[in-house]
């Protein structure tokens, strides 16, 4: 059940990331979209909170990192349920 979670978690990061990627970059013809972030905004939840301590230089590469912070804590999660029914 847990690499399922994982996986599909993993997909929703890659999918907002290149959705990003194309609004910020005008990759695939798109236009510049100042919200083609907000799907990473959503997946980094809590921890795209804390990006405003950095400065404001770093904020879209805090923000385009937070979901990972998420995946190392389901996987934190999935390898302690594990270890622990074994």
């Amino acid at each position: 059940m847990c690499r399922i979670i994982i996986s599909i978690f993993l997909v929703l990061y890659v999918f907002a990331l290149l959705i990003w990627f194309a609004g910020a970059f005008e990759w695939f013809g798109a236009e510049q979209d100042p919200l083609s972030n907000v799907f990473l905004i959503l997946i980094g939840q809590p921890w795209v909170r804390l990006v405003d301590f950095l400065p404001e230089s770093l904020w879209p590469a805090g923000t385009a990192l937070s979901p990972a912070l998420t995946l190392i804590v389901l996987m934190g999660i999935c390898r302690f349920l594990r270890n622990r029914t074994t």
